[in-house]
């Protein structure tokens, strides 16, 4: 279900102020790091870091913002306010045994200074299905509602930080897993989640798949120039353009003004 306005959100802040990140039971799936498992984090260790650009590099048609998870400890919100930052995503889960120990302060903490946030999830295909792995993400803050300050929750999905690149899945398999998450989140929420990934983790792992066209397109490249686009977009709607700057976090453009990053959180 969609959550219900402040209220449901400070409910739910305190409710996961109370939650410690899940341990995993011996045999079963590894959970080890995963406060350190964040948008890119896979990503800067495989495919490297370029050159750093600036936060005016994206121009008057560009608006700033960045992505957090537990890895930054509590945000301080009016600095990043102060700083430009416009919105923010902010890690929620991983799998289905790991919520961000911050996440009540760090997305009712935006919230509260006026950003628009959303959260995301690290997708692990390794360790339960899809489907599964939206309902969890929705129940431990990754819903959405229309009060224009909540984008729709993204999936993270990047290289396996346990083991196999792909996750022991072949395109095919990769393919009906973000699926399957995809249109559970849609059916949860009424809105479709966003794509967090690299072309050439996309490339590998899902054949490059064009089946996700209706999915925001969270893109990440280090460097000065996005590059080439996975197959299922024909434009991105955030580049994460470094993986450090003037915000805590990940940096990130949106591709347009400020009333369109508003546009995307009513819908």
């Amino acid at each position: 279900m969609c959550s219900k306005g402040w209220g449901a959100v400070l409910a739910a802040g305190v409710l996961l102020l109370a939650q410690t990140p899940a341990v995993a039971r011996e045999g079963g799936p590894r959970y080890d790091g995963a406060e350190e498992h964040y948008a890119g984090s896979q990503i800067a260790l495989n495919e490297g870091v370029g050159v750093s650009v600036g936060p005016l590099y994206g121009g008057e048609a560009q608006t700033l913002g960045h992505d957090v998870s537990g890895h930054q400890g509590d945000v301080d919100w009016p600095a990043a306010s102060r700083t430009g930052a416009k919105f923010v995503y902010v890690k929620a889960t991983e799998g289905t045994g790991f919520v961000n120990p911050r996440f009540a302060q760090q997305y009712n903490g935006s919230y509260g200074v006026g950003m628009i946030r959303g959260a995301y999830h690290f997708a692990r295909p390794d360790v339960s299905d899809g489907a599964a792995q939206a309902n969890y993400f929705v129940d431990h803050g990754g819903g959405w509602s229309k009060d224009g300050k909540t984008l729709p929750g993204a999936l993270d999905a990047e290289y396996n930080p346990y083991g196999e690149t792909c996750y022991g899945k072949n395109p095919a398999q990769m393919v009906a897993w973000m699926a399957s998450f995809a249109g559970t989140y849609l059916r949860r929420t009424g809105r479709h989640p966003a794509i967090y990934t690299s072309t050439s983790w996309w490339k590998r792992c899902t054949g490059n798949s064009d089946a996700f066209w209706q999915n925001p397109l969270w893109i990440a490249r280090y460097n000065t120039e996005i590059g080439e686009l996975p197959a299922s977009w024909k434009t991105h709607t955030i580049w994460q353009f470094s993986n450090k700057g003037s915000l805590p976090g990940d940096q990130n453009w949106f591709n347009g003004t400020q009333d369109r990053v508003h546009a995307l959180s009513i819908g």
